[in-house]
């Protein structure tokens, strides 16, 4: 069995020989959805005071990535908040878990899923969330090598992070990830409509988004150009 150095060392020489010296979150996605066999992989980045900046390997797992951006909850918000794994091997045999996303990802044909959280020490910076297409949990070898994998992106992005004020990204992440400024924008204007906080804002945004059934950033446009408005009823 190999050792946790032993498995760092193969992890991290297999994503220099695919990316480089300096991996983007993109690419990083890329090569731990290859190596660990997923359906897909989604990395959410976040900072204090920002909405997040959301990567996805391929086009299902950035489904289900912007799905839990708009709904506020999922799999790596849990994992995030918590500071702990979550694991949810049967999605089906419990759809209705994570209200608005257990469901749609059965329906987008995700059996699993498996969400670490991207924390080192009192640092936390997102989570790294495993799609698998069928049931079951995660093989040992491929557990043991998705917590490795959450530890080196970890690393990587508190290293971008270095020297930059809090509630600020690393330029590459706000602007290459699905994070949407106009949300930021929109919670601002909706909390001032309101006379609430933004982070109610952002809940009103979201709900909006939910029962309208589009995404979020979609709605944050309407309101930041001014063809939505939030008023107190």
């Amino acid at each position: 069995m190999p050792t946790a150095y032993d498995r760092w060392l193969r992890i991290v020489t297999a994503l220099g020989a695919r990316e480089g010296p300096e991996p983007t979150p993109a690419g990083m996605c890329s090569a731990a959805s290859d190596l660990l066999a997923a359906g897909g992989v989604g990395l959410l980045v976040m900072a204090e005071g920002v909405p997040g900046a959301g990567f996805a390997s391929n086009r299902l797992a950035e489904a289900l990535e912007d799905l839990q951006f708009t709904l506020g909850i999922g799999p790596r918000v849990d994992a995030h908040a918590r500071g702990i794994p979550i694991i949810e091997s049967d999605l089906a045999a419990i759809p209705e878990c994570w209200v608005g996303f257990g469901g749609a990802a059965v329906e987008a044909g995700v059996g699993s899923v498996f969400s670490f959280p991207l924390r080192l020490g009192a640092a936390r910076v997102g989570a790294l969330t495993v799609y698998q297409l069928g049931s079951g949990p995660l093989r040992g070898e491929v557990y043991a090598d998705a917590l490795v994998w959450a530890d080196v992106i970890t690393r990587a992005l508190l290293a971008g992070q270095v020297g930059l004020p809090a509630g600020s990204l690393a330029v590459g992440l706000a602007d290459e990830g699905s994070f949407d400024p106009r949300v930021h924008q929109a919670s601002g204007m909706v909390s001032a409509q309101l006379e609430v906080s933004v982070g109610e804002a952002l809940t009103r945004l979201r709900a909006r988004a939910f029962a309208d059934g589009i995404p979020l950033t979609a709605v944050a446009g309407e309101v930041v150009v001014r063809r939505l408005r939030f008023d107190h009823r």
